[in-house]
């Protein structure tokens, strides 16, 4: 492969808004700039990335007229909006940039930003789909119409354990969207549509891990998959969250005993009410574990902060549990005293859970989570379902997975996941050779015949 080639092609990332969209776009940035490839990083004005963050990106923000993603609103009709308040925008800024230079031009996109696979095909460059999400997602989703049109969705509770017919593992329960309305159900289907003929997709996922389900998605779209996977361990690149990281947990979980302490962490989006924070709380002192505990600014329904924790609860757990605002995850998950992550069960913090051999403790809240924490609990077997957020059943299972020998046991099979991602990245592995196959895929297709 030429340097020359390379320098002559611009790769345009087109990231999304959302906290678990953006680190691993502009982790995927960084690796395909330690490639030779100029990157620019299509962003909106809500949730930008701080550019001196990343010196060699180039930004173009697009104004979406948004100043804030509000959780309980609806969700397609703000991705419909941003998709039409950024279209022409993006489309008058590329038509200047290729007038002004004669480089090859190849779009990156997030699959919720739809709007600039139109753009490319009206430039007539090529596009290709990021997918954030875990493989084995997809096929859920991809049958979702035919689980609606049989009247499965939304699911009834006499269906929720019972196994899906072709989705294996699967339980009804598991379903993405499985609690949501019909109507909502409807909304989320007619987006997917938006995307129809990219000429590759790249997945932040590892062939060895869900090989299965990307041989079934091969099938599906019969384009080029690219499984490149694990993003966070592959890119080089500072902080990209949009909180102000307590790097002063660090110093705490350094007087810690090894693998003693829980890390709870649930995400950039989810939301709890006061029950469940109060059973949460009582649930991590009652368990007699150290744990490090991430309560976001707002994430407990009309709270500023920690206002609505149960009296006493601090003084309980006073030199035995740090509650702060947001955690330098990556940092957190590496330590050698943290013995177990509970968690959404999000795809990045997967990932990352699993790139450190942290065995996990899984409670999904929305979409892609149900299918993750499925595959982490009942197929990988690096993680145990929490059923309820009732007090006893967190204790049980903190002490299950921290305390008893079954907790060794996932320990042993989360350490082996840790080794076969970091084998899938070396000269060799598959994720190594998936990298390679996307650069000579972009050099031998930037321009649309």
């Amino acid at each position: 492969m030429g340097d020359e080639r390379i320098s002559k092609h611009d790769l345009i990332l087109v990231a999304s808004p959302f906290q678990g969209h953006m680190t691993p776009m502009l982790q995927l940035g960084s690796i395909l700039h330690s490639k030779g490839f100029s990157i620019t990083i299509t962003h909106t004005k809500l949730n930008s990335p701080l550019p001196s963050n990343h010196p060699h990106f180039n930004f173009l923000p697009l104004f979406d007229n948004f100043s804030s993603i509000d959780a309980s609103a609806n969700f397609t009709n703000f991705v419909q909006l941003l998709n039409d308040n950024c279209r022409m925008q993006l489309q008058q800024l590329l038509t200047q940039k290729i007038q002004q230079n004669d480089h090859q031009i190849t779009i990156i996109h997030d699959n919720i930003m739809y709007f600039a696979q139109e753009v490319a095909t009206n430039l007539n460059v090529r596009s290709i789909v990021f997918r954030s999400c875990s493989a084995s997602y997809m096929p859920a989703f991809l049958a979702l119409p035919k689980l609606h049109q049989q009247a499965h969705l939304p699911v009834q509770d006499t269906m929720l354990h019972k196994l899906v017919p072709d989705l294996y593992p699967l339980r009804y329960k598991d379903l993405p969207f499985n609690n949501t309305s019909t109507e909502v159900l409807k909304e989320m289907l007619t987006l997917s549509n938006h995307i129809t003929n990219p000429s590759a997709i790249i997945w932040n996922t590892m062939d060895f891990l869900e090989n299965a389900s990307l041989t079934n998605l091969q099938h599906h779209y019969h384009i080029p998959i690219f499984a490149i996977g694990p993003l966070n361990e592959m890119a080089q690149c500072p902080s990209t969250s949009f909180l102000e990281e307590d790097t002063y947990c660090i110093s705490w979980l350094d007087k810690q005993a090894p693998r003693s302490v829980v890390y709870v962490s649930l995400g950039s989006l989810a939301t709890m009410d006061e029950k469940d924070l109060a059973e949460t709380a009582w649930g991590l002192a009652s368990s007699k574990q150290p744990f490090l505990w991430v309560v976001r600014p707002g994430s407990v329904k009309g709270s500023d902060w920690i206002e609505f924790l149960p009296d006493g609860f601090l003084e309980e757990i006073e030199g035995r549990g740090l509650v702060l605002k947001w955690a330098p995850q990556k940092q957190v998950l590496a330590h050698s005293s943290v013995g177990g992550f509970w968690s959404h069960c999000g795809w990045n913090s997967t990932l990352e859970s699993i790139s450190q051999g942290v065995p996990m403790i899984c409670r999904p809240f929305f979409g892609d989570q149900y299918v993750n924490s499925r595959y982490l609990s009942y197929v990988w077997q690096v993680g145990l379902e929490l059923e309820c957020l009732e007090r006893q059943v967190i204790v049980s299972t903190i002490r299950r997975l921290l305390v008893d020998d079954e907790g060794e046991e996932t320990r042993k099979r989360a350490n082996a996941l840790k080794e076969k991602a970091k084998y899938s990245l070396c000269k060799g592995g598959s994720s190594f050779n998936s990298l390679s196959n996307l650069v000579e895929f972009i050099l031998a297709n930037s321009t649309c015949s």
